[in-house]
């Protein structure tokens, strides 16, 4: 059974058809779908999803809304209560001007020392600012005492190796449907089948030939038979590796 490591089921259109998308989910295999916070608004909405038995909660302050003030006690509650399986999603976009890279750069520390407190895996996102998260992920208080994931991977082998020397996973998405997209292509068929999940990123990125929009968990199957054609192996190796890649990096059961 497949897991979509990263779906926004909170954001439109999909929430407005939830019982809809969690049933053909299902009929493609999904057994369990991550579900990650973006502002601290949606923490409450990621809450109530993860009452559905195939949701599962990931809550954080992602680095696009880091000038919101991060009350990490509310947080630290609501992880626990919730039961969530990661802190995220959170990270580092020095594409964006503001919120400003220190703010970002703060933010992004006090989430990864409540991860490491709770001993739970972070979900990272990243632009333009590679290095930066690598050296503080390569710090003494965080190297080894936090892992996760790199989220929408579509960057080369090199990158990739790097995080995987910090003991993170790499989650590939849409990219690996495209032929253009060499790197990331070209990453996901090179690195470790044992450092790989699978992700949507609902409704926010797409995959060749449907839309952002139009993206749901149910397309994560094609995601694993794209990277299955890279590797030259069958779908079914993929699926069972990555979905207990999942598995153990989030700690979660699956029930439908």
């Amino acid at each position: 059974m497949l897991i979509d490591t990263h779906c926004h089921l909170f954001m439109k259109p999909l929430c407005g058809d939830i019982d809809g998308v969690l049933k053909r989910a299902a009929a493609k295999g999904i057994s369990a779908i991550i579900v990650p916070a973006v502002e601290t608004g949606s923490w409450k909405k990621v809450a109530e999803l993860s009452e559905y038995p195939v949701v599962y909660s990931a809550l954080g302050l992602h680095p696009w809304c880091a000038d919101e003030r991060l009350d990490t006690g509310m947080l630290e509650k609501l992880l626990i209560k919730t039961g969530s399986v990661a802190v995220g999603e959170i990270g580092l976009d020095f594409k964006v001007e503001n919120p400003d890279r220190i703010t970002q750069i703060t933010v992004f520390r006090t989430q990864l020392d409540l991860a490491a407190e709770l001993g739970l895996p972070v979900i990272l996102h990243c632009r333009g600012a590679f290095d930066e998260m690598l050296s503080i992920l390569s710090e003494k208080k965080y190297n080894g005492k936090v892992t996760g994931v790199v989220h929408a991977f579509t960057r080369g082998i090199q990158l990739a190796e790097r995080f995987l020397e910090l003991g993170f996973f790499l989650a590939f998405g849409g990219a690996v449907t495209r032929p253009r997209a060499k790197r990331a292509r070209s990453s996901a068929a090179a690195i470790p089948l044992r450092k790989i999940v699978l992700e949507t990123d609902s409704p926010s990125i797409g995959m060749d030939g449907i839309y952002p929009e139009r993206m749901e968990p149910a397309h994560v199957a094609r995601i694993g038979e794209s990277l299955a054609l890279l590797r030259g192996i069958s779908s079914d190796e993929v699926t069972f590796e990555t979905s207990r890649n999942a598995r153990e990096l989030f700690n979660i059961r699956e029930g439908w």
